[in-house]
C-alpha cells in the first residue's frame, strides 16, 4: 500500500491519468491525497470531479479556493469569471450529486503526523486547533443553512484571526487562511493581493510557512495553491503545486519514502 500526495489538478484530467499510470497507482490498495483545487481553469474539471468521487475511500481531498468557488457559483453566491471552465459541471446531469459530494469534503485532513490543507495554517494555530476550526466550517457546509454560509463566505475581512471572532467573520477567516493565504505577518495578519514568488513578499509579511515559531511545525504540512512557489520539499513542508495548469508539471509524492513522480503538462 502506498499513499500519493498530489498537487493542484485544476481540471487537468489527462495529466492526472498519466501521472497515476506512471506511479502505477492501484485503487484497490493505494491511496491518493489531493491538496484541493480539483477543478477550474483546466479543460476537464467535470472528468476530474467524477473520477475522484468514484475512487471512494481510496482518495482523500481537501477543499481549495476553486472548489469553493464552484460550490458558491452553483448557488448564486459567486459570479462566473472569464477564465472559469466550470460550465460542464454546472450543466451536467449529475451536477447536484457532484456538488453535494464536493461540499462534504474536509477543509483539512490530519493523519500520522501529516496535516493536509490547500493553502496553509496561521502561525498561532496548532494542528489540533486548526483541525477543530476546520470542523466548524465543514459542519456549516453540510448544514441545512449552507447557502447562508456561502452567501457570506467571500471577502478578505477580517484579515487576522482572533479567538473572540464569531459568526460569518470567524468562518471566513478560517476559510481564507486554509484556502487562500500565501503571505502573513508574524502576528497572523494575511495579505491576499500578492501571488508571486517568495521574494515578492510585501513589507512586514513573510510566507506563512517561514514564520518563526509557527505552532504547526511539529507536523508535516502537505499543501498546494502557490504555483509561483513551485515544488518545495522540506522536513515539515510538502508544497506540491508545481504549476501543471501553466505548463509546468503535475507532481505526486509517495509519502512512505518521498519518491517524487512527475509528468509534464501543456499550458492551458
Amino acid at each position: 500500500m502506498a499513499t500519493y500526495a498530489i498537487g493542484d489538478v485544476q481540471g487537468c484530467f489527462g495529466a492526472l491519468q498519466r501521472l497515476l499510470a506512471k506511479a502505477r497507482f492501484d485503487a484497490a490498495q493505494d491511496r491518493l491525497w489531493l491538496v484541493g483545487d480539483l477543478v477550474n481553469r483546466g479543460p476537464q474539471s467535470l472528468e476530474v470531479l467524477r473520477f475522484v468521487k468514484e475512487l471512494g475511500p481510496a482518495a482523500v481531498t481537501v477543499l481549495g479556493n476553486h472548489d469553493l468557488h464552484l460550490v458558491m457559483l452553483a448557488e448564486g453566491s459567486s459570479r462566473m469569471r472569464p477564465d472559469d471552465t466550470l460550465s460542464a459541471i454546472l450543466d451536467a446531469p449529475d451536477r447536484e450529486e457532484l456538488l453535494a459530494w464536493l461540499r462534504a469534503q474536509p477543509l483539512m485532513h490530519v493523519e500520522d503526523g501529516y496535516a493536509m490543507v490547500h493553502a496553509g495554517l496561521l502561525p498561532q494555530w496548532t494542528v489540533a486547533q486548526a483541525r477543530e476550526l476546520a470542523g466548524e466550517v465543514e459542519a456549516a457546509l453540510v448544514s441545512e443553512n449552507f447557502r447562508e454560509l456561502l452567501a457570506n463566505l467571500w471577502g478578505s475581512e477580517p484579515p487576522a484571526w482572533r479567538e473572540d471572532l464569531s459568526g460569518w467573520a470567524r468562518l471566513r477567516v478560517i476559510v481564507n487562511a486554509m484556502t487562500r493565504m500565501r503571505f502573513c505577518t508574524p502576528a497572523g495578519e494575511m495579505e491576499f493581493k500578492t501571488k508571486g514568488e517568495v521574494n515578492e513578499a510585501p513589507p512586514g509579511f513573510t510566507p506563512w510557512f517561514a514564520v518563526a515559531g509557527r505552532r504547526s511545525a511539529d507536523h508535516v504540512l502537505v499543501t498546494g495553491h502557490w504555483s509561483a512557489l513551485g515544488l518545495k520539499i522540506e522536513a515539515n513542508l510538502l508544497a506540491l503545486d508545481s504549476g501543471c495548469l501553466w505548463g509546468g508539471r503535475l507532481s505526486a509524492l509517495r509519502l512512505e519514502d518521498r519518491r517524487l513522480i512527475q509528468v509534464d503538462c501543456r499550458p492551458v
